[in-house]
């Protein structure tokens, strides 16, 4: 979070994607606007669409989206795009414990981007600084996106979304 002071400032935008192409459009703005040690934190119930939401910020990152897919039986996946994305499910994890057996720290710090979804359940293993994306299913192809930046970071990446 950014700090002035004694306050904290919580930075936040919400996206009411009315279709899997508003949809799109998010994602592929905020693959554009990612930049190295950039980590989304994805929530949202089972076919909230954060795979799908996944495919377009890796689109937007130059990647191929055909590439994506839901990791949650290999639980990291990485994909080759304008910075090493990092795909991880934390869906099938029955611990923090379990997470950080995975070798989160290269990662998490690295010159890639981080997407995570199923943060929620390692939320204590998130870096201070992380861009929080939480996505409620609003009808059959729509979307409320409830995105929160953390930090200095995530609030300059959330500043070039549509919607900011």
């Amino acid at each position: 979070m950014s700090r002035d002071g004694n306050h904290t400032r919580v930075h936040s935008l919400q996206f009411d994607s009315l279709s899997e192409n508003d949809t799109q459009r998010l994602g592929l703005a905020l693959g554009r606007a990612a930049s190295p040690e950039t980590v989304v934190a994805l929530c949202g119930e089972m076919g909230s669409g954060k795979t799908r939401f996944v495919r377009a910020v890796v689109e937007g990152l130059e990647g191929s989206p055909t590439d994506v897919s839901s990791p949650t039986f290999v639980l990291l996946q990485q994909y080759s795009a304008r910075l090493l994305v990092h795909h991880v499910d934390a869906y099938r994890l029955t611990s923090e414990t379990d997470f950080l057996d995975l070798g989160p720290e290269e990662w998490l710090t690295g010159p890639g981007v981080v997407l995570i979804e199923w943060a929620d359940r390692i939320s204590n293993c998130l870096p201070e600084d992380h861009l929080d994306v939480s996505i409620t299913s609003t009808g059959e192809t729509s979307r409320r996106f409830a995105l929160t930046a953390t930090g200095p970071k995530s609030r300059g990446l959330l500043d070039q979304l549509p919607g900011s």
